[in-house]
């Protein structure tokens, strides 16, 4: 969503609307369907929206694309914003789920826990993996080994750790239960923990 510069100027210097906060900002929106107004929350979240969609890209390019479809996402989906978490969580998950849809090319998928049998590789990897372990891995290495396991997970644990997501607001995000939340974390982190592990 592009916004003049002149317009753009004029929104930063109003501080009545500055200092709202994202949930006031969403309802005025809401109200009035006033794109400049839809400019400022872009403005406060373009960044972290472009890093998520930058680690499911394979190019800046692609990237600034994704972040573009994921804002009119937003736009369009607006009104559904019913404050049960907060409006940053709630555009993380918006986030999260249309990438993982790019990503896999499925744009019907939903991250809903499925009923199947854990089989006897995922019964190993389910094993308890201690956060401090998980945060003594080498940063570089960990980038990598990131790239390596699945999106669903990547950026579950990205959620979790990098952006201080509560096991409650994920439950809400994901619409699971907590104890499906805390499996698919455990998962994910002994996955990780796994390759990391196995690399030289």
């Amino acid at each position: 969503m592009v916004i003049g510069d002149r317009q753009r100027s004029a929104l930063a210097a109003d501080d009545s609307i500055r200092l709202l906060s994202d949930e006031e900002l969403v309802e005025k929106i809401v109200d009035t369907n006033n794109t400049l107004l839809f400019g400022v929350l872009y403005d406060r979240y373009a960044d972290r929206v472009y890093t998520k969609c930058r680690s499911f890209a394979n190019s800046e390019d692609e990237a600034e694309d994704l972040t573009q479809d994921v804002f009119l996402t937003i736009y369009i989906k607006l009104g559904g914003f019913r404050g049960k978490s907060k409006f940053s969580s709630w555009v993380y998950s918006l986030t999260y789920n249309f990438c993982v849809n790019y990503v896999t090319r499925n744009k019907d998928r939903k991250i809903r826990e499925q009923s199947k049998t854990i089989d006897a590789e995922e019964r190993q990897l389910a094993v308890e993996v201690e956060d401090r372990s998980f945060f003594q891995m080498r940063s570089d290495k960990l980038k990598s080994v990131l790239q390596k396991i699945p999106p669903e997970d990547r950026t579950l644990l990205l959620l979790k750790y990098q952006d201080d997501v509560s096991v409650k607001e994920l439950c809400a995000l994901l619409d699971l239960g907590e104890s499906a939340v805390k499996m698919r974390l455990k998962r994910a982190k002994a996955k990780t923990l796994a390759i990391y592990n196995a690399l030289p």
